[in-house]
């Protein structure tokens, strides 16, 4: 009992915003019925051919990215809460409007205006997250909304299949009504964060304001730029989980392959329900940075055994769970460090990038992989990640020592 009391202490007390930004993701995540359905939702209901539903698809991620930008600006300019209702609304919007009618250029139309409202909100949650915490707690804060994110993944989709398959309007119309529950919660619950501008207390220095624009201000730090450049590294190696990972399981398990890929999805989120916590609880006490190195680690391992395992589904379950810890790692760690790195006025612009370089990583990890496959055997890309993913971890590294001499130089300097 008291150990589970100690598991639980770190994220008692903390400020309601956190708690009610918790339930927004539980509730965001659960109703995001749409979107993971777009591909069969274009080529089957709207009878789209491969091609343009590709091309819709495609459309649809990359218009996030200028959106998520502005979003940023708006959020670190205006207001956090207005920026958020105002993309999380308009996107409701446009998804519900979707229910109501039967014209597919008008149905992709809407989606694909949908994803670009959807862009305005990921930043400004960031930043209101980080407003409300000192940069100790933010951790246990990311934690949380990260844990809201997965609680939501681990149930919406199944909804959102029965919806599918069987009142197709609902589908629409249930995913907005779940937005709009968000953004209601927002509105009661929520003060909006946008920081007083001049000396505030509780902020360590790499936070203080920066009176320039976005790329001057991102080269006045660059520690956060190498830092995000070496993420790409993760990113594209994370991608390969819904790329190169299915095919994997298609050509090892034949018939049953596909299955045996929605197995591994299953242990991959019941990882993360069940040890976000206890990993947490083990790694707060340490730096960001060294968290990420063996977030890096876990990621080098869990996925380049893939490529050696073969039939072995067992071993295939020990591989998810280690890529999984890895996730976890990373995606409890890296907002943290951008956060308390960033000028307090450029918060959720950074984070807006931050986003833009996990897109990049994403978005080679399919093409150059993709390419990789025309001329390598599938067990090789395994090996190729591995590569990739250990030299991002060594440069995280690098950075990590990097940062530590500087501090014993400005020690040095003061006590001279």
């Amino acid at each position: 009992m008291n150990s589970i009391k100690r598991l639980f202490h770190p994220y008692i007390g903390l400020p309601r915003s956190i708690y009610s930004l918790f339930f927004v993701q539980i509730i965001n995540r659960f109703g995001d019925f749409v979107f993971p359905f777009l591909s069969l939702l274009l080529t089957e209901k709207l009878k789209l051919s491969f091609g343009l539903t590709g091309t819709i698809v495609m459309m649809a991620s990359l218009i996030s990215i200028p959106a998520s930008l502005l979003g940023g600006k708006y959020a670190d300019q205006f207001s956090r809460k207005k920026t958020y209702l105002f993309g999380q609304s308009l996107a409701a919007f446009c998804i519900l409007a979707c229910g109501f009618i039967n014209i597919p250029f008008l149905i992709v139309t809407l989606l694909i205006l949908s994803a670009f409202f959807n862009g305005f909100v990921r930043p400004t949650i960031s930043a209101i997250m980080t407003d409300n915490l000192s940069p100790e707690k933010r951790q246990v804060g990311s934690s949380l909304l990260y844990l809201g994110i997965n609680i939501g993944v681990s149930v919406g989709p199944m909804v959102a299949g029965f919806l599918f398959n069987n009142f197709l309007p609902l589908l629409f119309i249930g995913d907005a009504a779940t937005s709009f529950v968000a953004v209601a919660i927002v509105i009661i619950f929520i003060q909006d964060t946008k920081p007083v501008h001049g000396n505030v207390k509780g902020i360590n220095l790499h936070e203080k304001e920066e009176h320039v624009n976005l790329i001057q201000a991102l080269f006045k730090r660059p520690r956060i730029l190498v830092f995000l450049l070496i993420n790409i590294a993760y990113s594209f190696a994370y991608r390969q989980t819904t790329f190169t990972l299915p095919m994997m399981m298609n050509k090892v398990f034949k018939e049953n392959g596909s299955g045996n890929f929605g197995y591994l999805m299953s242990v991959n989120a019941l990882t993360v329900l069940l040890l976000t916590f206890i990993i947490i609880g083990i790694t707060r006490r340490f730096k960001t940075l060294s968290n990420m190195i063996s977030a890096g680690l876990f990621y080098a391992i869990g996925f380049g055994m893939i490529g050696i395992i073969r039939g072995n589904f067992e071993l295939y379950i020990f591989s998810t769970i280690l890529w999984t810890i890895g996730e976890i790692l990373s995606a409890t760690n890296k907002g943290v460090y951008i956060a308390n790195n960033s000028p307090k006025n450029f918060r959720a612009r950074f984070s807006s990038v931050d986003n833009l370089t996990s897109s990049i990583g994403s978005a080679l990890g399919t093409y150059l992989i993709g390419r990789f496959l025309d001329h390598h055997a599938i067990e090789q890309v395994w090996t190729l990640i591995f590569v990739v993913v250990l030299m991002g971890t060594c440069l995280m590294a690098i950075l990590r020592l990097y940062g530590k001499r500087n501090v014993v130089t400005r020690e040095m300097d003061r006590a001279v």
